[in-house]
C-alpha cells in the first residue's frame, strides 16, 4: 500500500470509529428504554416456577438493582460498559461479555460462510451475464437466483433437515443434545441454508451485473479490449471489488436476521439463538450485549466497505 493511501485511511478510521461509539450510545439507549417500559421483568421470569414469597422477590430485585431509577440503571450499565463490564446473565449467572463472544464466534462461522457460499454461486452468474448478454441460459440462471433468494429460510431449512434425515440419514444430531458435537455435516447444512435463502444472492447478481456491464461499456475498457489488454485487470476495482463491497455491507443486517432463524432451526450455539433465548427469559443485560454485538457487526461491515473504496480512491476519504 502506498504512503498516500495511508493518512486518509487513517482518517476514515477515527472518524467511523467516534461515528460508531455514538450509535452504539444511541442504540443501547433506545433498547435499554425498550426494554425498561416493556411489560414484565426478568425477575418475574425467573420466579414464576416458584413458590418464593413477595419478600424473596423484592430482595432478589434489590440486589440486582431492581427498583432503582431508570436514569440510574442506565447511567450505572454505561459505566460499566467503560470499564468493560458488560454485566452478569440474569439466567446463567455467566459473564455477558463471555457469552456474547462465545456465541458471536459461532454466528460469525455462520454468516460467513453463508456469504460464501452465496458469492461463489452469484459471482459467476452476474459474470457470465455481463459478458453474454440476455440470452435464454442467463435468464434461466437470473430467474434461479431470484427464487431462491425468495424462498423463507426457515422452510428451507426444515426441508434440507427432512430430506438429509429420513433420505439419506446424514443428518441424526439436528436437534438432539449430541448436536454439539459437530460433523462437517452438521456444520455445512446452516451455512448452506443461509448462503442460498439469506436474499442476498439475487441482490449480487443484479447489482454486480449492472456495474460490470457498465465498465465494460467505458472508453478505456474499449481500448484495453482494442490493445489486447485483459479487460478483467482493468475492470476489476472499478466493476467488482466496489460492488462487491458494497452490497455485502448493506446485507450484513438481513444476513444477520436470517441467521437468527437459521440458529433456531439448526439448534446452532450462536448469538441469534441466544438472543431468542434471552428475549423469552428478559434477560435485560444479555439482550443489550447482543444487541451491541450485532450493531458492531453491522457498521464493521460498513468501515471495511469505506476501507475499500479509499484504497481504491483515494478522494472517496473527503466525501
Amino acid at each position: 500500500m502506498k504512503l498516500a493511501s495511508i493518512k486518509p485511511i487513517t482518517v476514515l478510521i477515527s472518524r467511523e470509529l467516534a461515528i460508531a461509539a455514538l450509535l452504539l450510545l444511541g442504540i443501547s439507549f433506545l433498547v435499554f428504554m425498550v426494554l425498561f417500559l416493556s411489560p414484565g421483568d426478568p425477575f418475574s421470569s425467573l420466579l414464576k416456577d416458584q413458590t418464593a414469597s413477595s419478600a424473596i422477590g423484592t430482595a432478589a430485585r434489590s440486589e440486582i438493582g431492581g427498583p432503582a431509577p431508570w436514569y440510574y440503571q442506565y447511567l450505572a450499565w454505561l459505566g460499566n460498559i467503560m470499564r468493560g463490564n458488560f454485566g452478569t446473565s440474569i439466567r446463567t449467572g455467566l459473564p455477558v461479555l463471555r457469552e456474547v463472544i462465545r456465541t458471536g464466534i459461532n454466528t460469525l462461522y455462520l454468516t460467513l460462510g453463508s456469504l460464501l457460499i452465496t458469492l461463489l454461486i452469484a459471482v459467476p452468474i452476474a459474470v457470465f451475464s455481463a459478458r453474454r448478454g440476455f440470452t435464454a441460459t442467463n435468464w434461466v440462471l437470473t430467474m434461479f437466483t431470484y427464487v431462491v433468494s425468495a424462498l423463507p429460510v426457515f422452510w428451507l431449512g426444515y426441508i434440507v433437515i427432512y430430506i438429509s434425515m429420513h433420505r439419506f440419514g446424514l443428518f441424526p444430531l439436528a436437534f438432539g443434545s449430541g448436536a454439539q458435537t459437530w460433523s462437517w455435516v452438521y456444520f455445512m447444512l446452516p451455512v448452506f441454508v443461509l448462503g442460498l435463502s439469506n436474499g442476498t444472492m439475487s441482490e449480487v447478481v443484479r447489482h454486480l451485473r449492472e456495474e460490470l456491464s457498465r465498465v465494460f461499456s467505458e472508453e478505456y475498457i474499449c481500448t484495453a479490449r482494442a490493445k489486447g489488454a485483459s479487460i478483467w485487470k482493468h475492470s476489476f476495482k472499478e466493476g467488482f471489488l466496489i460492488p462487491i463491497t458494497e452490497i455485502v455491507a448493506t446485507k450484513i443486517p438481513f444476513i444477520l436476521g436470517g441467521a437468527v432463524v437459521v440458529e433456531q432451526v439448526f439448534n446452532w450455539p450462536g448469538m441469534g439463538r441466544m438472543a431468542w433465548q434471552a428475549a423469552q427469559d428478559r434477560d435485560f443485560p444479555l439482550i443489550l450485549g447482543i444487541t451491541l454485538m450485532a450493531a458492531l457487526f453491522v457498521r464493521l461491515g460498513s468501515l471495511i466497505e469505506r476501507a475499500v473504496h479509499i484504497i481504491v480512491n483515494p478522494r472517496f476519504a473527503k466525501e
